[in-house]
């Protein structure tokens, strides 16, 4: 809503597009809330990027997905987009494919795990294989002296009242994700 796991997203993109022939695209999800109440929650206007459908899922080998975070789980909005993917999951076009998470939350209590915890659900009954980073960021993974969101499930950032954006480290975090993944997803690939 307010461009955090956009941030997040550019950067995977990158880490992702840094691995030699991979291809990486950045997507979002149909906006669910009304012009009303977007108005009231000052929320920007959308950016540019194109809106997924389910289907664009079965076109790809392998995914980084990442949302806001809402009363420690993803946000309805993503969810949405997850509950219309029941074609896919009736067909199994989803199984075996890759998939990372990454996440925004409003504060350092505000469900960065529980977000990642829940959202694993969805990849599950998909047969998706669940793609942590664990701790290959390295010493990243061990910072104390500044916020830093992320975990061992994902990179993450925190957003506060929506004016704090992702730091460097944050923004590094997600692009070693999106290089992480997409190595993985390159070897799955070229071993079937």
């Amino acid at each position: 809503m307010y461009g955090h796991v956009e941030k997040l997203a550019e950067e995977i993109k990158k880490g992702a597009a840094s691995v030699e022939g991979v291809e990486a695209k950045l997507w979002q999800v149909s906006e669910t809330l009304s012009e009303e109440v977007l108005g009231k929650m000052s929320a920007p206007p959308k950016s540019d990027v194109p809106v997924i459908t389910p289907n664009d899922l079965a076109e790809a080998d392998g995914f980084v997905f990442g949302f806001p975070t809402r009363f420690g789980m993803m946000s309805a909005q993503f969810k949405a987009f997850l509950d219309a993917t029941g074609g896919l999951w009736r067909t199994q076009q989803l199984a075996g494919k890759p998939a990372g998470i990454f996440y925004s939350t409003g504060s350092q209590g505000g469900g960065q795990e529980t977000t990642a915890l829940t959202a694993i659900t969805q990849l599950v009954h998909h047969g998706m294989i669940f793609v942590p980073i664990g701790y290959t960021f390295g010493a990243g993974m061990f910072e104390m002296e500044q916020v830093k969101g992320g975990s061992p499930y994902g990179a993450g950032t925190y957003a506060g009242d929506g004016s704090r954006m992702p730091s460097e480290l944050e923004l590094a975090q997600a692009f070693h994700q999106g290089k992480y993944i997409a190595g993985i997803t390159k070897k799955l690939k070229a071993a079937a």
